[in-house]
């Protein structure tokens, strides 16, 4: 059996990045984390049933989130709705993809520095 690195699923498409955040802070059911992904993106992001369901279920196959069975109080929550969490090899990726893009917002000021730079000093 091989053990796959957190490295081997990066980059992570986009949607599976949001899903992740979302659950960063605790379990979520479905439409709690399409709610949590529009908040985190000031709405600029609003993620469909479709594209939720078919990205957890691949998240699912590939060990990034798990089902959960604990329920919050039946009297508050609907019995069809299902919960997710991150699973611990899902935070192990989203940690690994947050450093990726640190590493590359670094690279990405320090080219941006240079050619201000030499802009500069080009027109002046």
């Amino acid at each position: 059996m091989t053990t796959r690195e957190p490295s081997d699923l990066l980059p992570l498409p986009v949607a599976q990045l949001h899903i992740l955040l979302a659950l960063a802070d605790g379990e979520k059911h479905g439409y709690a984390i399409m709610g949590e992904v529009e908040v985190m993106t000031d709405g600029d992001v609003t993620m469909g049933p479709g594209t939720l369901y078919g990205t957890v279920k691949r998240m699912l196959d590939a060990g990034l989130v798990e089902e959960t069975d604990e329920r919050p109080d039946p009297e508050l929550d609907d019995e069809r709705r299902r919960y997710y969490r991150l699973s611990g090899f899902g935070a192990r990726v989203l940690d690994a993809e947050i450093a990726r893009m640190a590493q590359l917002a670094r690279t990405a000021e320090a080219k941006r520095n240079v050619a201000s730079r030499r802009l500069g000093l080009e027109g002046g």
